[in-house]
């Protein structure tokens, strides 16, 4: 039997380097993109590429980290969103990074909240009638609060941690998606709350 496959957009970040050790220690295969160009057919590609920028509309920043958060959200959930078209598998899954921030207004981080924004919609998008996405494939997005991750400790040292989404959680529930468990329906934007340690996924309105 084939080994199953996939791509990690972002493997090189936190969240990213997280996902390709745990699906690695699960037997997956992981590569670059240009190892998989061809006939060749991935099971998963997880776009885990982001990050973070404040800023209301009377910051001299505004367009800079605007521009910024663009090419680190939306150019990457849309390249991802192309990759998906071309080498995923029929039945296959596709996430995005989402925002839980971004369900509602963000005026301290307006470039941040239109990006992630922008996010949702195209994870919407995808699982519309002629959006190219392969037959039963699942487009997720996922909207986290805070994860926890080394960056976010360094910068946020008095933050409540026992409220961060733990990296694991997160690569242990791509994986459990990406075999077909309690994957929710595509075009789900799915809220990664934590409180005491504990986290749930849980599907925005």
């Amino acid at each position: 039997m084939a080994a199953n496959k996939v791509i990690v957009y972002g493997g090189r970040g936190a969240l990213g380097s997280k996902c390709v050790q745990h699906f690695k220690s699960q037997g997956w295969v992981t590569s670059d993109v240009g190892k998989l160009l061809g006939e060749q057919k991935v099971d998963a590609i997880l776009c885990v590429a982001g990050g973070w920028a404040g800023g209301n509309c009377s910051s001299k920043d505004m367009y800079k980290n605007t521009d910024l958060m663009w090419k680190q959200s939306v150019w990457t959930s849309t390249i991802s969103s192309h990759l998906a078209a071309v080498h995923l598998k029929p039945g296959g899954l596709l996430t995005l990074a989402g925002a839980k921030a971004a369900l509602s207004g963000t005026g301290g981080m307006m470039g941040y909240g239109m990006a992630k924004a922008a996010v949702h919609q195209l994870c919407r998008s995808l699982a519309g009638k002629n959006s190219g996405m392969p037959s039963g494939a699942a487009a997720v997005a996922i909207l986290p609060v805070t994860l926890d991750t080394p960056m976010n400790r360094k910068f946020m040292p008095d933050g409540d941690f026992g409220t961060w989404t733990p990296l694991e959680y997160v690569a242990e529930t791509f994986f459990k998606w990406a075999t077909g468990a309690d994957r929710p329906a595509s075009g789900s934007l799915i809220q990664l709350l934590t409180s005491g340690g504990k986290t749930q996924a849980v599907a925005a309105p």
